[in-house]
Protein backbone atom coordinates (compact mmCIF):
# COMPACT_ATOMS: atom_id res chain seq x y z
CA UNK A 1 0.00 0.00 0.00
CA UNK A 2 1.37 3.42 -0.91
CA UNK A 3 1.43 6.46 1.33
CA UNK A 4 -1.24 9.08 0.61
CA UNK A 5 0.17 12.44 -0.46
CA UNK A 6 -2.17 15.43 -0.45
CA UNK A 7 -2.23 17.67 -3.48
CA UNK A 8 -2.68 21.45 -3.16
CA UNK A 9 -5.71 21.49 -5.47
CA UNK A 10 -7.59 18.86 -3.43
CA UNK A 11 -7.21 20.54 -0.02
CA UNK A 12 -10.54 21.77 1.37
CA UNK A 13 -10.04 24.56 3.91
CA UNK A 14 -12.39 25.16 6.85
CA UNK A 15 -12.54 28.07 9.30
CA UNK A 16 -11.89 27.68 13.04
CA UNK A 17 -12.35 30.19 15.86
CA UNK A 18 -10.27 30.08 19.05
CA UNK A 19 -11.21 32.07 22.15
CA UNK A 20 -8.07 33.23 23.99
CA UNK A 21 -9.88 34.69 27.03
CA UNK A 22 -8.30 33.47 30.26
CA UNK A 23 -5.96 31.01 28.50
CA UNK A 24 -2.16 31.22 28.43
CA UNK A 25 -0.88 33.02 25.34
CA UNK A 26 1.51 30.20 24.44
CA UNK A 27 -1.08 27.42 24.63
CA UNK A 28 -3.44 29.42 22.45
CA UNK A 29 -0.61 30.01 19.97
CA UNK A 30 0.19 26.28 19.84
CA UNK A 31 -3.43 25.40 19.07
CA UNK A 32 -3.62 28.05 16.33
CA UNK A 33 -0.27 27.08 14.77
CA UNK A 34 -1.27 23.39 14.65
CA UNK A 35 -4.48 24.19 12.78
CA UNK A 36 -2.78 26.71 10.46
CA UNK A 37 -0.16 24.12 9.53
CA UNK A 38 -2.75 21.36 9.05
CA UNK A 39 -1.15 18.87 11.45
CA UNK A 40 -4.53 17.98 12.95
CA UNK A 41 -5.69 16.45 9.66
CA UNK A 42 -5.21 12.76 8.86
CA UNK A 43 -4.09 13.64 5.33
CA UNK A 44 -1.30 16.00 6.53
CA UNK A 45 1.59 16.15 4.07
CA UNK A 46 4.72 18.07 5.16
CA UNK A 47 5.57 19.55 1.75
CA UNK A 48 1.99 20.66 0.93
CA UNK A 49 0.19 23.59 2.53
CA UNK A 50 -2.91 21.78 3.86
CA UNK A 51 -3.76 24.07 6.79
CA UNK A 52 -7.00 25.80 7.66
CA UNK A 53 -8.11 29.37 8.43
CA UNK A 54 -7.91 30.44 12.10
CA UNK A 55 -9.69 33.30 13.84
CA UNK A 56 -8.44 34.18 17.33
CA UNK A 57 -10.76 36.36 19.42
CA UNK A 58 -10.27 38.02 22.83
CA UNK A 59 -6.51 38.42 22.35
CA UNK A 60 -6.57 41.22 24.93
CA UNK A 61 -7.74 38.74 27.59
CA UNK A 62 -4.93 36.23 26.98
CA UNK A 63 -2.80 35.53 30.05
CA UNK A 64 0.97 35.55 30.42
CA UNK A 65 2.05 33.42 33.38
CA UNK A 66 4.82 34.11 35.87
CA UNK A 67 6.80 37.33 35.49
CA UNK A 68 6.64 37.34 31.69
CA UNK A 69 4.64 40.58 31.55
CA UNK A 70 7.63 42.51 32.88
CA UNK A 71 10.58 40.32 31.86
CA UNK A 72 9.65 39.38 28.28
CA UNK A 73 10.91 41.98 25.82
CA UNK A 74 10.00 42.26 22.14
CA UNK A 75 12.73 43.71 19.92
CA UNK A 76 12.59 45.21 16.43
CA UNK A 77 15.15 47.11 14.37
CA UNK A 78 14.55 49.93 11.92
CA UNK A 79 17.60 49.05 9.85
CA UNK A 80 19.41 52.26 10.71
CA UNK A 81 22.35 52.63 13.07
CA UNK A 82 21.06 52.78 16.64
CA UNK A 83 17.60 51.78 15.43
CA UNK A 84 16.98 48.98 17.95
CA UNK A 85 13.58 49.40 19.60
CA UNK A 86 12.24 47.35 22.49
CA UNK A 87 9.05 47.09 24.50
CA UNK A 88 7.89 44.85 27.31
CA UNK A 89 5.11 42.33 27.00
CA UNK A 90 2.99 44.38 29.42
CA UNK A 91 3.16 47.44 27.16
CA UNK A 92 2.46 45.39 24.04
CA UNK A 93 -0.53 43.64 25.65
CA UNK A 94 -1.96 47.02 26.72
CA UNK A 95 -1.48 48.75 23.37
CA UNK A 96 -1.67 46.02 20.65
CA UNK A 97 -2.53 42.60 22.14
CA UNK A 98 -3.29 41.10 18.75
CA UNK A 99 0.33 41.72 17.69
CA UNK A 100 1.70 39.80 20.68
CA UNK A 101 -0.43 36.76 19.85
CA UNK A 102 0.36 37.06 16.15
CA UNK A 103 4.12 37.10 16.82
CA UNK A 104 3.81 34.02 19.04
CA UNK A 105 1.87 32.09 16.40
CA UNK A 106 4.13 33.12 13.51
CA UNK A 107 7.17 32.03 15.50
CA UNK A 108 5.70 28.52 15.74
CA UNK A 109 5.16 28.18 11.99
CA UNK A 110 7.94 26.98 9.68
CA UNK A 111 10.21 29.77 8.47
CA UNK A 112 9.79 29.10 4.76
CA UNK A 113 7.25 29.73 1.99
CA UNK A 114 4.69 27.29 3.47
CA UNK A 115 4.83 29.09 6.83
CA UNK A 116 4.49 32.49 5.17
CA UNK A 117 1.43 31.32 3.23
CA UNK A 118 -0.05 29.79 6.39
CA UNK A 119 0.39 33.07 8.28
CA UNK A 120 -1.86 34.87 5.80
CA UNK A 121 -4.77 32.68 6.94
CA UNK A 122 -4.48 33.91 10.52
CA UNK A 123 -6.97 36.54 11.74
CA UNK A 124 -6.47 37.93 15.28
CA UNK A 125 -8.90 40.27 17.06
CA UNK A 126 -8.46 41.95 20.44
CA UNK A 127 -12.17 41.79 21.29
CA UNK A 128 -15.07 39.39 20.96
CA UNK A 129 -16.32 40.58 17.56
CA UNK A 130 -14.96 39.38 14.22
CA UNK A 131 -16.18 39.84 10.66
CA UNK A 132 -16.04 36.22 9.51
CA UNK A 133 -19.48 34.95 10.52
CA UNK A 134 -20.35 34.21 6.89
CA UNK A 135 -17.66 31.50 6.82
CA UNK A 136 -19.42 29.66 9.70
CA UNK A 137 -16.28 29.03 11.78
CA UNK A 138 -16.04 25.95 13.99
CA UNK A 139 -15.29 26.67 17.67
CA UNK A 140 -12.14 25.06 19.10
CA UNK A 141 -11.88 24.34 22.83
Amino acid sequence: MSTYMAKPETVVRRWFVIDAAGKPLGKTAVAAATILRGKHRPEFTPHVDCGEYVIVINAAKAVLTGKKLDKKIYYRHSGYIGGLKSETARHLMETRPELALEKAIKGMLPHNSIGAKSATRLKVYAGEAHKHQAQQPIAVD
